[in-house]
């Protein structure tokens, strides 16, 4: 599968959500690191994944999704996914995202939780 990721981003007062579509592979996830990173410098320690666009993510994803929930814990910020298929909210509970980072159903659902 070579179907490239695409990012978007929408920063809040809050919180910043991105947005995926596409297969978070090795070089989806780091493209999402790479704009989680910038966000995190520019002081943000709120973000909200949309994964509503992704039906696919491969381990080296996963890993690199690791990475962030890390990194996010080393600034004391917050780390959510929303609007995942049941395949990859499977996938997420098995792999241990959940025990650091909230699953939440859709985003208006996430933003709430997350904003307030």
């Amino acid at each position: 599968m070579t179907e490239n990721l695409r990012v978007t981003l929408d920063r809040r007062d809050d919180l910043a959500v991105i947005y995926t579509e596409g297969y978070i592979n090795n070089q989806g996830g780091e493209e999402i690191a790479r704009v989680a990173y910038d966000l995190i410098g520019d002081g943000e320690k709120t973000l909200l994944l949309n994964l509503k666009g992704t039906k696919i993510v491969n381990s080296i994803g996963i890993s690199i999704l690791i990475e962030i929930i890390e990194k996010m814990l080393e600034i004391d910020g917050r780390l959510a996914f929303c609007c995942l298929t049941p395949t990859i909210e499977k996938t997420f509970h098995i792999m241990g995202l959940t025990q650091y980072a909230t699953i939440f159903p859709d985003e208006e659902t996430g933003v709430g939780e997350m904003g307030g």
